[in-house]
């Protein structure tokens, strides 16, 4: 079979690549591991985390109509109380768009209707890229494989993006690439570690989903290594694993949770919560949220270079944390006034599209990312090295994001890193490897260091990845130029960057609105 392009990984980068690509009238295959397209929002359990402008702009227009696609959703299938200028289906506190994900998937099918209808865009689920036929700089083929049938299918293609959530591809196409920390004297970062720690990478999370209705008993058999979980204490943990008490982010200071609203103290329930009964005229609908909390991530080990065997053990374990928070919760945490547990918390695995109410996959913070023509550094981003209201001003830039440099606790034992970012630009080079031509970075895997992955891993962002380089591969073909020799001819990359204002991205920040 042959495409223009193949894109592995249908995540929101993937997604996105595909309506950029086929808008400009390419032939796309995208597959995507699980049976859910989403990524980060659907199969991972996470609603958008986006900038605070959000609103008004700091996005591309594609993301943009998503999110508004999203609302439209709701407002034309649910019966609302209210109606609120910018609806939050969930009120949660993470966000102004905390909604099911189960709205995600149908927005994004809707998206992607055209093409998938008229046959320009193929999407085979339950499908990954088994291996890759490497000619020098050029990759020509693939072999597809379903992970169900076990089906495998040769693939020709012009230009492949890998949108997975961990880089799968940098290893199958033999290609260099970094995992965990690099040390100061690879970056000169301040917060770089002294030496290079491969295994310096962020916790991976199991989230689950879980309804409340209160009175009622829906307390789940005691799970396997609860006992291991409940003892379990890092070093750097103040506390318990589980229980209401964890590291503050930025102080690393012993900070005090909740779980509902009690005080100053921080609800875990509405952090993540994605449905808010009181919006909807629903007779007996309880609230919904979702358990991705600083007690279920999971840093004993890694998923990805490592065992079969090693992966699936570490991935069971995870399961068991979250599935042990969540009995804790059920059994045992303390409520303020007196007495313990919630047993009125019920798993919702329909809202995640599982029988167990655990996610389809684990939520990956950090990625393989590729040896990139340039690498964003701390530096780029920090407030203590860029004057101004903006991280650095790069000539290549193809879409903007902000986020602060976020890094949860480590498979090495590090404790939380959260510092400040500025508004940032996604330069181009960070999207392109050193040593291949037309292969693209299109998830977490672009070329930053393990501390400014920290603040180019969210939702927006890497929308604006993937939906660059779905931009840049139909760009090329169309122009019968390579993905390099746009960024180095300043007539193409002018050219190319015209284009993507036209389709709706934003490639600098608006200095005179975005304040201090």
């Amino acid at each position: 079979m042959k495409f223009d392009l193949l894109i592995a990984g249908g995540g929101l980068g993937g997604c996105a690549a595909s309506l950029a690509a086929c808008s400009k009238g390419l032939r796309v295959l995208m597959t995507e591991e699980t049976d859910w397209i989403g990524g980060q929002v659907t199969s991972q359990g996470v609603p958008p985390d986006e900038n605070r402008w959000i609103e008004e702009f700091g996005c591309t227009g594609r993301y943009r109509e998503y999110r508004n696609r999203v609302r439209d959703y709701y407002l034309r299938n649910m019966p609302m109380t209210e109606s609120p200028e910018y609806l939050n289906p969930g009120k949660g506190l993470v966000g102004s768009l905390c909604h099911d994900p189960r709205v995600t998937l149908a927005v994004l099918y809707e998206m992607l209707s055209p093409y998938l209808l008229s046959g320009q865009l193929t999407l085979w689920t339950d499908t990954i890229v088994s291996s890759i036929e490497r000619k020098g700089a050029i990759l020509q083929k693939a072999v597809v494989q379903n992970t169900v049938t076990s089906k495998k299918t040769a693939i020709d293609f012009n230009y492949i993006i890998d949108a997975t959530e961990a880089g799968d591809l940098l290893p199958l196409a033999k290609m260099d690439y970094v995992i965990g920390a690099e040390s100061k004297a690879d970056t000169d970062e301040p917060h770089a570690t002294e030496e290079r720690e491969p295994h310096n990478i962020q916790a991976f999370t199991h989230v689950l989903a879980m309804e409340y209705r209160e009175g009622e008993n829906h307390v789940i058999p005691k799970p396997e290594l609860y006992d291991f979980w409940k003892e379990f204490q890092p070093d750097f943990w103040p506390d318990k694993f589980l229980s209401f008490f964890a590291p503050h982010p930025i102080t690393h200071e012993k900070r005090e949770y909740v779980m509902f609203p009690h005080e100053d103290m921080f609800p875990l329930w509405e952090y993540r919560r994605i449905f808010s009964a009181d919006s909807f005229s629903l007779n007996g609908a309880g609230d919904i949220s979702l358990m991705n909390w600083p007690q279920n991530d999971y840093f004993l080990g890694n998923v990805y270079d490592v065992t079969q065997e090693e992966k699936e053990k570490h991935l069971f374990k995870a399961k068991q944390l979250s599935l042990s928070l969540f009995y804790w919760l059920q059994t045992e945490a303390p409520i303020p006034g007196g007495g313990k547990g919630y047993p009125g918390l019920k798993l919702r695995g329909d809202v995640l599209g599982t029988p167990d109410g655990l996610a389809k996959s684990v939520y990956i913070r950090e990625s393989r990312r590729i040896k990139a023509h340039y690498t964003i550094r701390e530096q780029d981003v920090s407030p203590s090295f860029q004057e101004g209201k903006t991280g650095k001003s790069y000539f290549d830039s193809v879409g903007i994001g902000s986020y602060s440099i976020d890094l949860h606790p480590s498979i090495s034992g590090q404790n939380y890193i959260d510092i400040p970012a500025l508004p940032f630009q996604i330069p181009l080079g960070a999207l392109l490897p050193k040593e291949t031509d037309n292969l693209l970075a299109g998830n977490k895997n672009i070329g930053t260091t393990h501390i400014t992955n920290g603040c180019y891993r969210l939702h927006p962002v890497e929308w604006n990845i993937g939906e660059a380089c779905g931009a840049l591969v139909a760009y090329c073909i169309k122009n019968q130029i390579k993905p390099l020799e746009v960024r180095e001819t300043p007539s193409e990359l002018r050219s190319f960057q015209e284009s993507l204002r036209a389709d709706g991205f934003e490639l600098e920040w608006p200095e005179d609105r975005i304040g201090g």
